[in-house]
């Protein structure tokens, strides 16, 4: 299977973006897909460093899909930071180990912010997961995810 890339360009500054990426305040603004929160509970900015953090269903269509695949409504997330260079690069395996009947396994995302004429290209790469069918839930829930992060960019950019 393929990786996954996503890339987006937002009307700001990669240290804008970066500061978005890299703090609990930031995180929890965008982090999590529609219909679920993020609450940090760690981050340890640094390659070793973790980021530890409970995402939660809050919407009924994304509480009944957890349900019915006999999911817990919260689960706590941990990535562990592979490389930090402010602004433009970042990595971290995530650990994958809320999936019914699948082993634990790790996978990398690597993130890339590189200024451009009209702001900040984000270019996401994450590593394919165990099948075909969570490759493309990883896929549609880090495009939600950076879509999202263009809504809080364009508010504050509007503000």
């Amino acid at each position: 299977m393929a990786s996954v890339q996503i890339t987006r360009t937002y009307p700001t500054t990669p240290e804008h973006v970066w500061q978005l990426w890299t703090t609990p305040e930031g995180i929890a603004s965008w982090w999590s897909p529609d219909g679920f929160t993020v609450e940090v509970g760690k981050l340890d900015l640094r390659p070793g460093g973790d980021l530890i953090y409970t995402m939660t269903a809050t919407a009924p269509e994304q509480i009944a899909f957890m349900e019915s695949h006999g999911m817990p409504l919260s689960t706590e997330s941990r990535k562990t930071f592979v490389e930090v260079s402010e602004p433009g690069r970042l990595s971290y395996t995530s650990l994958a180990d809320f999936i019914p009947g699948v082993d634990p396994y790790d996978f990398l995302t690597v993130v890339e912010l590189e200024p451009v004429e009209d702001g900040v290209r984000v270019t996401m790469t994450a590593d394919a997961m165990h099948d075909e069918e969570w490759t493309q839930r990883l896929a549609a829930g880090r495009a939600n995810e950076l879509d999202n992060l263009g809504r809080v960019i364009d508010a504050g950019v509007r503000a």
